[in-house]
């Protein structure tokens, strides 16, 4: 099963490839189970209308599904070694191919930030824009320093990350302990409420903060949860007051006209919570499509 039927073999006209990694053992509670959301979210597109929102043909798309990273649940060192190993191959079959995950719970994001970040040679140029109802910048929880709830913090430690090219929107869930942590980072995020000030006013906010840091090329990770759960009931931790989906629509593709998007996720969709009519699994596969799109239409 690919996603949209796409082929699997990067060549030299290969614009985006899709993979899978199907993981989810730092996630923080057994409830959800994200690790095979990537098979449902493949599954789901067979039920699909084959054009975007735009009427552009999703077929056309010079795109790949290379299938998913192979992982060893609980071995986390060896996990993201082979993850990031998994991003630097398809960087060898093709330089310029725009990576695209489908997660898991978000530390499966951490892995694929840092091959990126490795990979692209202007580095002052580079930034990361997460779309989350956390903050998730915990120094350590549960299992340790490498958790969906520490991904925010592990993103930020990495050489070429800082509270200058770090942007978390969507926010509306945020403990006391990485509330402080975040603000003594200096860390800066744009909670949800915000949006009632009118959409236009919040993605400005965002474009806003990149340009004043000269970030060209963006990384955007998407987390489930940054919307409603009114329309994304399957996930882990479904929080009140996120997005709509034409909201995040709209976000993606004001950022794709100012930034050129080098790679992207979405990750914490958990097809077991899911509705009978799996309306989250559909939600995750047009997100990932439309965004596609969204890039493509700058080629």
């Amino acid at each position: 099963m690919r996603f949209f039927g796409f082929g699997e073999e990067i060549n030299e006209m290969t614009q985006f490839v899709i993979f899978g990694i199907p993981w989810d053992y730092l996630t923080s509670i057994d409830l959800p189970n994200s690790s095979i959301a990537p098979e449902y979210i493949r599954k789901i597109t067979d039920d699909i209308g084959l054009t975007t929102e735009m009427g552009f043909y999703i077929p056309d798309f010079k795109a790949v599904d290379v299938g998913d990273v192979i992982i060893e649940p609980r071995d986390v060192e060896k996990n993201i070694i082979t993850i990031e190993n998994f991003v630097k191959n398809l960087y060898e079959k093709n330089k310029n191919v725009i990576p695209i995950m489908i997660g898991g719970d978000h530390f499966c994001t951490y892995p694929i930030v840092k091959a990126i970040g490795n990979h692209i040679k202007k580095k002052e140029s580079f930034g990361v824009l997460i779309f989350d109802s956390h903050l998730d910048f915990y120094q350590e929880w549960d299992k340790g320093v490498y958790s969906h709830a520490t991904i925010s913090h592990r993103i930020y430690d990495l050489e070429y990350v800082n509270n200058n090219n770090l942007l978390i929107v969507g926010t509306r869930d945020i403990d006391i302990e990485e509330f402080e942590l975040a603000n003594s980072e200096n860390i800066k995020y744009l909670n949800a409420y915000h949006i009632i000030e009118g959409l236009d006013y919040y993605i400005e906010s965002i474009k806003n903060f990149f340009k004043k840091s000269d970030v060209k090329n963006l990384y955007v990770s998407i987390d489930i949860d940054a919307l409603d759960p009114s329309i994304a009931p399957g996930t882990g931790y479904a929080i009140p007051g996120g997005f709509s989906y034409r909201d995040i629509w709209k976000i993606l593709r004001e950022i794709t006209e100012n930034f050129d998007i080098i790679g992207f996720d979405l990750v914490e969709v958990a097809p077991n919570l899911d509705l009978e009519n799996k309306m989250t699994c559909i939600l995750a596969a047009k997100l990932i499509v439309e965004f596609m799109y969204f890039i493509r239409s700058k080629f």
